[in-house]
């Protein structure tokens, strides 16, 4: 019966760090951002983050966004830099016509980094996209 079970794999949506200017600390920060770039909206929205390699696990965080508008992006978290030498997961899960879509997006050890930077969808910035 399991085998009967089928989960379509989210495309046109994408998990993406951007280091943006904080002026109220002067300094940059690595944002994760959750982006819709399909023609119809998220539904029941469910993002999943951990970090883990060399013997080393981050804590496990769960977002629950509810509805995410097509075309439209939303902020996530902040990424400490100390992470970056991890491989860091993104887990999405959300419904769009009564059906259940997943996708596993992750940032790989030393992947964040301003020489892996490249346009980010409906974003006027660059940024890292999780693969």
């Amino acid at each position: 019966m399991k085998k009967d079970i089928q989960i379509p794999i989210a495309q046109n949506v994408y998990v993406a760090a951007v280091d943006q200017w904080d002026g109220e600390k002067l300094n940059k920060d690595w944002w994760v951002y959750l982006i819709n770039d399909q023609n119809e909206a998220l539904e029941a929205v469910i993002l999943v983050s951990r970090g883990y390699g060399e013997g080393l696990q981050t804590s496990t965080m769960r977002h629950g966004f509810g509805t995410l508008a097509p075309k439209s992006i939303t902020k996530v978290e902040l990424l400490q830099e100390e992470v970056f030498k991890l491989n860091n997961e993104f887990f999405l899960t959300f419904f769009q016509g009564n059906k259940l879509f997943e996708r596993k997006f992750v940032f790989e050890r030393h992947q964040i980094t301003e020489a892996n930077t490249v346009e980010i969808p409906l974003m006027d910035e660059n940024g890292v996209l999780a693969k």
